[in-house]
């Protein structure tokens, strides 16, 4: 699990360190990326092999990540988005991966089908770190 998400947040970074974000804009796009990735690996294919697909898309100040699995999908979305829900309550910070997406994304949208998999998808608005030559 650590070298996929690790390898997940390099990934990430080198995307979007050309776009010169804050440190706080790549630490939030990054945890996000781990999130999904645990998500999806946890979850989604209960620690067995599986693809993760990442999409990096940048658009007019706008960071898109689209996280995909092909895993076992989510019965009840709306119940997975809820505080502290979890369908594994023995793993450690049970329940707080979407929510943690959700909080630092500008917009968060997940779709899931049983037998089919995860579509998580965020998107966030990047500030300029350089400060005004005025």
């Amino acid at each position: 699990l650590s070298q996929n998400e690790a390898f997940a947040r390099m990934v990430v970074a080198g995307f979007v360190m050309p776009l010169d974000p804050t440190l706080d804009e790549l630490n939030e796009l990054k945890t996000i990326v781990s999130e999904a990735v645990t998500n999806s690996i946890i979850h989604g294919y209960e620690n067995k092999k599986g693809k993760v697909k990442m999409i990096m898309e940048y658009e007019n100040e706008w960071i898109t990540l689209t996280i995909i699995d092909y895993g076992k999908g989510i019965e009840d979305v709306n119940k997975a988005r809820e505080l502290f829900y979890t369908s594994k309550p023995e793993e450690e910070r049970s329940g707080m991966g979407l929510t943690i997406m959700e909080i630092f994304s500008d917009e968060f949208y997940i779709s899931s089908k049983l037998g089919e998999g995860t579509v998580v998808k965020v998107r966030k608005k990047l500030t300029c770190s350089c400060e005004d030559d005025a």
